[in-house]
């Protein structure tokens, strides 16, 4: 039995966001301070890629692979919080592959090394995060151009991380079909909007090219990102609507969070399971398990938001979402 699926199989009792870690830790072998109590082999250094999107930035990304000959049970694309770094996030990165996963955090353009690129005609320039508008945010998370995935003619960040997976899903060292997405602040609203543009590659006679995403983790939540991105329309997808399993993070100052909370679980009114601090269990009619559900929103008791609630040891956010991913991943 998962972690996460542990605590929602369990009967309310008084509400308390600790709780809900000290079961996951539990279940999960972890003691009170996240440590493994059954000593397992220490996981490998990360690698860092050099990779090239289609609009001639430098992307630097960097590959947690899971330890010796272990077989990754999912490959996760984690994504920063703008302004951020993969450096920002890896106490996750870290976490996520100590638990199995292979991750792959890239710096998005414009943030800590992915900030020089090549424009046409072979001139190169510098790309700072603080002037981005809106095009350049929708860059980040392009996916578009023609019929077949491989000739795609517009690769933004996540497309070109995808693009590396991908390759090395053909030698068998990862999956591309087990992927999952975490993205913090804007880089979920960025994610959503990545995830949702993978599921709308079409198939063709050699299969599927894209619906590779299996579940998103969305912390901290930004409804009207830089340049007046939007999550919005990712949400009125039929990928947000029924298909995707979602897990919302955040603390219970975020205002952002708890208007997607509302929105999301009217958009699967029959699905959901709400938790917070200070707060009952709530769960749609007719959800009895957490089997039933396919929205998780959980809101902990912490001033913190984004890269920062994603890292702090406090909110125990590494164990809550390998949890769910575990959960998701043994459907």
């Amino acid at each position: 039995m998962t972690p996460f699926l542990a605590f929602f199989l369990r009967p309310w009792r008084p509400p308390s966001f600790l709780f809900v870690v000290v079961t996951i830790l539990s279940v999960s072998g972890l003691d009170c301070g996240g440590r493994a109590l059954v000593a397992a082999e220490e996981p490998p250094p990360s690698e860092r890629l050099s990779l090239t999107t289609s609009d001639g930035v430098s992307l630097a990304a960097w590959y947690y692979p899971v330890a010796g000959n272990a077989k990754a049970k999912a490959t996760v694309i984690l994504v920063h919080d703008l302004h951020g770094s993969h450096e920002t996030v890896e106490p996750l990165s870290r976490g996520l592959q100590a638990a199995g996963y292979a991750v792959v955090a890239p710096d998005l353009r414009g943030h800590g090394a992915s900030v020089s690129s090549v424009f046409p005609g072979g001139r190169g320039g510098s790309l700072d995060a603080k002037s981005f508008k809106k095009p350049d945010m929708l860059a980040i998370a392009a996916s578009s151009g023609g019929r077949i995935r491989d000739q795609a003619q517009a690769r933004g960040d996540l497309e070109t991380v995808h693009r590396w997976i991908q390759e090395q899903a053909s030698t068998g060292a990862l999956a591309v079909d087990r992927l999952c997405v975490v993205g913090c602040g804007e880089g979920g609203t960025l994610g959503a909007l990545w995830t949702v543009a993978d599921a709308s590659w079409p198939p063709t006679t050699r299969g599927p090219q894209g619906a590779h995403v299996r579940a998103i983790v969305l912390i901290s939540p930004v409804i009207s990102a830089t340049g007046g991105v939007s999550i919005l329309p990712a949400m009125k997808t039929d990928v947000f609507r029924r298909t995707l399993p979602i897990l919302l993070l955040a603390g219970t100052s975020d205002r952002d969070a708890k208007k997607l909370t509302d929105q999301l679980k009217g958009l699967r009114p029959k699905e959901w399971i709400v938790q917070g601090p200070g707060q009952r269990k709530e769960q749609a009619d007719g959800v009895e398990t957490a089997a039933d559900a396919s929205l998780f929103c959980m809101h902990a008791e912490s001033p913190l938001s984004s890269d920062k609630l994603a890292t702090d040891a406090a909110a125990k956010a590494t164990l809550i979402v390998v949890g769910f991913l575990d959960m998701v991943l043994s459907r």
